[in-house]
């Protein structure tokens, strides 16, 4: 599809600017938080993981498409962002797996994409400025009363959002028994426990403690997920419940936030966030640096994590807390995604960590 044949399309950000392009995927209006990813590959792992519910996601690499759709790569059943703005789609995917082309993806899954815009000056807007809501619009009206609007627009019941809404099946196996508690988990998570030989059993969001301890688990997986952390009360609540058993437990994104919040600390929300598959991060150790795949928009804050706690790797470029260690209980966190999907796989490590802790 050409330009001239497709239909014009607005971004109307919070602070009143307004970009212009053309729509691609489904043609319907969207308000989200606007955010960016820098990774240069593995746009159906973005499109697919949960922790972009709500969000109006940037891919700064400027083409997005080139090796079209394939099931095989998805994070999770569908996407759960609210829209997609690239600065070019290939309209002539190439690889001997694609399934299909992105515009006809979005399509089917209901999601409306913006192109032909200035990619690199929105981000840039994004990065000085900080997060902002925006929207995807039909008319580039930016009235008082819609910036009002995008100015008082949360991200709401985002974990319940994505989560599984019941139990799942146990995978075969004879190894140690994992309960993955599902905040919006990637599928990738439980590729990785299942290569190690754990038995995986999925359990939703609003699983009660109780019924979490009923599976008798030599361990617990605490997923990635979306939105705010200190919004899930019941939920660390529960984890607290979980914790005082002294299970081995490894958190990872939001289930690293969870943990720390169960534990005493705080977290607060970064001025854009680490998005993409090429954040350095610090082992506090050993100072070696690993570069991580990474999606998150809030951090633990160093200066609160509780005696119990010391930070085990920390961000290289702003010194924020990407994992943490619990002296008082089998437990470890990091708030990167070891299990990549897309990225770097320099700490896959962290699930034979985890595994070998499921056997002591």
């Amino acid at each position: 599809m050409q330009e001239q044949d497709a239909r014009k399309g607005y971004l109307i950000l919070e602070n009143g600017r307004v970009f212009q392009g053309y729509f691609f995927g489904e043609e319907r209006e969207a308000i989200g938080e606007l955010v960016f990813t820098t990774a240069m590959t593995g746009y159906l792992e973005t499109l697919t993981d949960p922790s972009y519910y709500g969000q109006l996601v940037i891919q700064t690499f400027p083409l997005i498409g080139n090796y079209g759709v394939i099931p095989g790569d998805f994070e999770s059943a569908r996407p759960f962002l609210k829209a997609y703005i690239v600065r070019e789609w290939c309209q002539q995917p190439s690889n001997f797996r694609s399934e299909g082309r992105l515009d006809a993806f979005l399509k089917q899954e209901g999601v409306p994409g913006l192109y032909g815009i200035d990619t690199r000056a929105l981000t840039r807007i994004v990065r000085e400025q900080g997060v902002m809501n925006a929207k995807l619009s039909f008319t580039p009206d930016a009235d008082e009363q819609l910036l009002s609007q995008l100015k008082n627009f949360r991200i709401k019941n985002a974990v319940n959002s994505v989560s599984a809404q019941s139990p799942g099946p146990a995978t075969a196996g004879n190894g140690p028994k994992v309960v993955l508690w599902d905040f919006g988990a990637k599928l990738n998570i439980e590729r990785e426990l299942i290569k190690r030989g754990c038995q995986v059993k999925i359990m939703q969001a609003n699983a009660k403690a109780e019924e979490i301890l009923q599976e008798r688990p030599d361990g617990i997986m605490l997923s990635n997920g979306p939105g705010d952390p200190s919004e899930n009360a019941s939920i660390i609540e529960e984890l607290r419940k979980i914790c005082a058993r002294k299970l081995p437990i490894f958190g990872i994104c939001l289930g690293h936030q969870l943990l720390a919040l169960a534990s005493g600390a705080k977290t607060g929300k970064l001025k854009y966030g680490h998005r993409g598959a090429n954040q350095p991060c610090t082992e506090t150790a050993t100072g070696r640096v690993y570069i991580t795949s990474q999606n998150h928009g809030y951090a633990v804050l160093n200066e609160t994590l509780p005696p119990n706690a010391r930070a085990s790797f920390i961000n290289a470029n702003d010194g924020t807390c990407e994992g943490v260690e619990y002296n008082d209980m089998p437990a470890f966190s990091v708030q990167f995604h070891p299990e990549a999907s897309a990225g770097p796989k320099d700490t896959a490590f962290l699930f034979d960590k985890f595994a070998a802790m499921l056997k002591k």
